[in-house]
């Protein structure tokens, strides 16, 4: 399995670093294939501008062949002219051939310029031509060696590429065929474990059938014991040992001062070592990938699920120390047969200390990866392996300081074999190894440091690696303190811890031949005479207060009155929201109807208004003959007549507008619409009233009530805490039954040797007495004869 293991390693170290270099081939490839696509652009740039210049290039060829067609007819023309010219006839007048000569010419001349202008043309064309002809063909060779060059090196990265694939493929096909090994081998680990848990059990059960029977044979050695056997336990060195002895009570205040230093110590060293883990944690999940832009290594991610796990393994250490502490009497002796507390620290100091060794190969492989990182200089991977050495020191140190603080916690146990004056080098050993810690502690702080100083240089160096790095070096410092502390505190109190305590028990144990180590006391003497104690101070307890007979009856009578009086306050809460529904139903109708006489009130004032300027209009146009007059007199009285013939009357529900005729309709009907509404606004107060004055009864009541419930939540939680004592009490009373019941089977064993000896003397004594009788029975008779 080691041999596994070691090449489970290898070969996972091997893949890690086939891992790391497989992003930079990627990376390097990635960055061909970029520059071989910028090439191709520029390649079709070069491709488009020599289309371009071809299409030039013809466009140059096609006017050249025009102006080659322009000189040829030209040239045509010209000879028909100069042959015309010849065929003229000679009768011609001179004035005429003047003429004649005279416009020929001048065009003769004008076509020569032409030809010679387009000639020149055509040959300053011809030589853009070639040189642009020339220039492409330049290029183009250029540009197709480049790309020789370009895909000659892509083909050798995909070659390069294709082997580094097919390598890991291989890697990963033997690892892929180690872990089914491995998970075989660990269906049949699993099969064992299962046979095994079986056989356990069928050894529990036959273990409870042998308690059985042993408690039954316990019941009736007692029995025989009690009633035919006198007991001494002063007589032998283990019995002996369960008496209380007597002791020196300042040696004993002086080891409860000590330990009570030690448990200081120990609290400060859990609690850096917390620290130191937490702070590792997050410096492996920030350093060398930030598990944001790159996914941590399988590696990390277990080692930091590891030390995410930390304080389940300082806590208890430190708990297990508290409690050993706060189990030191003034009145009991403490040495280290008595200290059986101690086992348990032992054992959680055992646990961490298997802790850090199954962090170990994880924090070296981490290292390891730091210094695969294509960041990380050689000076920097110089200093990750003198940090990657001083690691495996502080291991191995913890490992010594587990076993002697073992061997010292080992000495309570009956078991031990160890002889009393091998303690004192014990305690020298750990001394020794607590001074090895603090100097292999200081060492890793050093090389931290160096190490911390060295990243923080790196440019891929961030901020928050930085605050960690400081934490970690911090919590190292005062972790190289703490040491240092406990290394002083053994140093000065080695000698108190190795002189043996002044002590004896009464006995025996004092004066044979099996006590030439000086007395001994057993672990469970302390809880004895702790529980002999408090029964004598439970007998003298007085007995606790208790509520009267009368009283208790009133309080329930009050309870249950309470209650009825709640149902019958919710049954009137009902019966009140529904009576407030109805209120506010016709609350809402009288609204509307109030709204209603308003609008038709203010319709009436519009009208009224409305007739009234009329009247002034008809009294200002009172001018005329009289008996116009006298009709506009009669039409304006009739107006004014009806606008006095409106009264407006008011109320409380609005403004009510009724003619003089139905006046005193209108008066009653209001009347009675008050009366009605002011007779239910005063039922209406009284019930508010009496809905007030039983709101205030039933807030008294609730107040009564919640003082009751918060009473009933305190004696909750005062029988919760008694409950809790109680199951601790239990636990201990178990414990204290467990080791009673060993004390006991030991008693019983040799109460049964002793028994089979004194059984074995009874029958000797039986037949030596026989046999006196016989030899008596024999001489009486011969001395009869001789008479």
């Amino acid at each position: 399995m080691a041999d596994l293991q070691g090449k489970y390693q290898k070969l996972a170290t091997e893949y890690t670093k086939l891992r790391s270099q497989i992003p930079v081939l990627k990376k390097a490839v990635l960055d061909e294939q970029a520059k071989e696509l910028t090439f191709k652009e520029t390649i079709k740039e070069k491709d488009q501008a020599i289309r371009k210049f071809e299409q030039e290039i013809d466009s140059l060829v096609f006017r050249n062949q025009q102006l080659s067609k322009r000189v040829e007819v030209l040239q045509l023309e010209l000879d028909d002219t100069m042959s015309r010219g010849k065929k003229n006839k000679q009768h011609k007048a001179s004035t005429d051939e003047a003429i004649s000569a005279h416009q020929g010419i001048p065009r003769a001349s004008v076509i020569n310029e032409e030809l010679r202008s387009k000639i020149e043309e055509n040959e300053r064309l011809h030589k853009q031509v070639s040189d642009a002809d020339q220039q492409n063909r330049t290029l183009v060779g250029d540009l197709q060696s480049k790309l020789e060059v370009l895909e000659r090196e892509a083909s050798q990265h995909q070659q390069v590429l294709n082997a580094t694939v097919q390598s890991n493929k291989g890697q990963i096909e033997r690892l892929q065929e180690e872990k089914a090994m491995l998970e075989v081998k660990l269906q049949n680990q699993e099969q064992s474990v299962k046979e095994a848990k079986l056989r356990a059990e069928t050894a529990e059960q036959h273990l409870k059938m042998v308690q059985g029977e042993l408690s039954g044979k316990l019941a009736v050695a007692v029995k025989t014991i009690t009633d035919k056997l006198p007991f001494n336990d002063t007589k032998l060195r283990d019995l002996n040992a369960l008496n209380v002895p007597t002791h020196d009570r300042k040696h004993q205040l002086k080891a409860k001062e000590l330990m009570a230093q030690a448990m200081h110590l120990v609290s400060e060293l859990t609690q850096g070592l917390s620290n130191y883990h937490t702070y590792v944690e997050q410096r492996s999940r920030t350093y060398p990938t930030d598990g944001v832009n790159e996914p941590l290594s399988v590696t990390n991610k277990k080692f930091c699920d590891y030390l995410h796990e930390n304080t389940s393994y300082t806590k208890p250490m430190e708990l297990a120390f508290r409690t050993f502490c706060d189990s030191l009497k003034d009145d009991a002796l403490t040495t280290l047969e008595t200290a059986s507390g101690l086992q348990e620290f032992a054992i959680q100091f055992k646990r961490y200390t298997s802790y850090a060794s199954k962090l170990l190969p994880y924090q070296l492989i981490s290292i390891e990866e730091e210094c695969s990182v294509s960041s990380c200089t050689a000076t920097l991977a110089a200093k990750n392996m003198e940090l990657h050495g001083s690691l495996q020191k502080l291991t191995s140190v913890f490992s010594k300081v587990d076993t002697y603080v073992g061997v010292i916690a080992a000495q309570s146990i009956k078991s031990c074999n160890h002889p009393r004056s091998n303690q004192s080098l014990f305690f020298h050993h750990l001394s020794i190894s607590l001074d090895n810690l603090h100097t292999v502690l200081k060492e890793v702080c050093t090389h931290y440091n160096a190490k911390v100083s060295l990243e923080h240089q790196l440019p891929t160096a961030t901020q928050k690696l930085k605050t960690t790095d400081e934490c970690v070096i911090s919590a190292l410092v005062s972790l190289g303190k703490c040491a240092g502390k406990f290394a002083n505190f053994m140093k000065t109190n080695l000698d108190f811890f190795s002189a043996t305590a002044g002590y004896r028990t009464r006995g025996s144990s004092i004066s044979t031949n099996e006590s030439a180590e000086g007395p001994k006391s057993n672990p469970a003497v302390s809880t004895f005479h702790q529980r002999a104690a408090n029964y004598m101070v439970s007998l003298v307890r007085p007995c606790p207060e208790s509520v009267p007979y009368r009283v208790a009856v009133d309080n329930r009578r009050t309870l249950l009155s309470s209650t009825e009086s709640r149902d019958s306050l919710a049954q009137q809460v009902t019966t009140f929201q529904k009576k407030t529904s109805k209120l506010e139903q016709e609350k809402e109708y009288w609204m509307l109807e109030s709204q209603l006489l308003q609008m038709k009130y203010e319709k009436e004032m519009k009208k009224v208004s409305d007739l009234e300027k009329q009247a002034g209009r008809l009294q200002a146009s009172l001018t005329g003959s009289i008996e116009d007059n006298l009709d506009k007199q009669t039409v304006l009285e009739h107006v004014n007549d009806k606008v006095q013939g409106v009264a407006v009357n008011t109320s409380v529900l609005g403004k009510l507008e009724t003619t003089s005729q139905e006046a005193s309709d209108a008066d009653t009907r209001e009347q009675l619409i008050k009366n009605h509404f002011t007779h239910r606004i005063n039922e209406m107060t009284s019930q508010l009233q009496a809905a007030d004055s039983k709101a205030v009864s039933f807030h008294a009541e609730c107040r009564a009530l919640h003082k009751r419930l918060s009473l009933a939540e305190k004696s909750k939680s005062n029988t919760q805490e008694e409950l809790q004592i109680a199951h601790k009490t239990i636990a201990q009373l178990r414990d204290e039954l467990q080791t009673t019941m060993k004390n006991y089977d030991h008693q019983l064993s040799m109460m049964s040797e002793h028994l089979a000896s004194m059984n074995e003397k009874i029958i000797e004594q039986k037949d030596e007495i026989d046999d006196l009788r016989h030899k008596l029975s024999i001489k009486g008779p011969k001395k009869g004869k001789g008479k």
